[in-house]
């Protein structure tokens, strides 16, 4: 998750209707309230607590904390998938989580929805489109049956940011839309939403031409902090606001057919406060659909 100052722009038209209802996952840190790392009991007892919401889940880095190893026999045990991710930004970290997916994933491919290579690479300016794109065929080749793509933030697939991942064959997208970080208040964040994916998927569509029904389109981030959290502008933290984006954003978007990662699981207390684009301090600490002691917060009942 990042800050972002981009303002929203005039509602464009909304997703293409689609019959079936999208699938809700799940953001999911690997670490414990404590800051220490995650153990495969841990996962398990995570997705005890989740399963009444999703059996589906997105990580970041494979080898941090020993991601990959603990939270595949984890996945297995409880029937939940994962998406594995690949820090690529240094040659060391992409070395590192590759290796440690090349010695996890091989036969554990039926809990493996996909690998993500980055997460807003190209937001924060650590490669180019291509840049990024021979990075992911990279892991492409080391995992031929496995769904490879990456997650950035919705005005970088809209700008022409990246295009070369489009046309270049990526065919799983996770693009982050958080109306809370353009500063919208909760009752109207849904429209700011449902308008940056609108825009997202329409330019993926258009580029992509006849290719457009092979990519998957998908939130990879979005959410709203509840009490305990910062404000951003007009956005306003609290777990009522939280719940409101829930049922008026994220609702609204499964209901449309696309699939939505919610950021996130479970309250991360250990989390450092952050510095956003504006300089103000900002609390990351309190996004979780769930507390840090996995207990309900609101209805996420759609």
């Amino acid at each position: 998750m990042r800050i972002s100052n981009i303002l929203p722009i005039a509602l464009a038209a909304a997703p293409v209707a689609v019959s079936a209802a999208g699938t809700l996952g799940l953001a999911l840190g690997d670490k414990n309230p404590d800051g220490s790392c995650k153990q495969t009991s841990d996962y398990e007892a995570d997705f005890d607590q989740l399963k009444s919401v999703t059996k589906l889940v997105r990580t970041y880095s494979a080898s941090d904390c020993n991601t990959a190893k603990n939270i595949i026999p984890a996945a297995k045990a409880k029937g939940f998938k994962v998406v594995l991710g690949v820090w690529p930004d240094y040659d060391q970290s992409f070395k590192q989580d590759t290796d440690a997916l090349q010695a996890t994933v091989p036969g554990n491919e039926d809990v493996v929805e996909a690998i993500t290579v980055g997460s807003e690479t190209l937001y924060r300016g650590t490669f180019t489109g291509q840049q990024l794109l021979d990075r992911i065929n990279k892991v492409k080749a080391m995992f031929p049956t496995v769904k490879i793509g990456t997650a950035d933030s919705w005005n970088k697939f809209v700008d022409g940011t990246a295009d070369p991942l489009i046309t270049g064959g990526v065919e799983y997208i996770l693009t982050n839309a958080f109306a809370y970080w353009q500063g919208q208040p909760a009752e109207d964040a849904h429209k700011t939403y449902f308008d940056d994916m609108a825009q997202t998927i329409n330019h993926i569509q258009k580029l992509a031409g006849e290719n457009a029904n092979k990519i998957q389109i998908i939130t990879g981030e979005t959410g709203w902090p509840t009490t305990g959290g910062s404000n951003y502008g007009q956005a306003i933290a609290g777990t009522e606001n939280a719940e409101t984006f829930f049922q008026k954003g994220v609702c609204g978007m499964l209901a449309w057919g696309v699939d939505v990662f919610y950021f996130e699981a479970y309250d991360e207390p250990w989390k450092p406060k952050s510095v956003g684009d504006d300089g103000s301090s900002a609390d990351e600490t309190h996004w979780g659909m769930f507390t840090a002691e996995r207990q309900t917060k609101f209805n996420t009942t759609c």
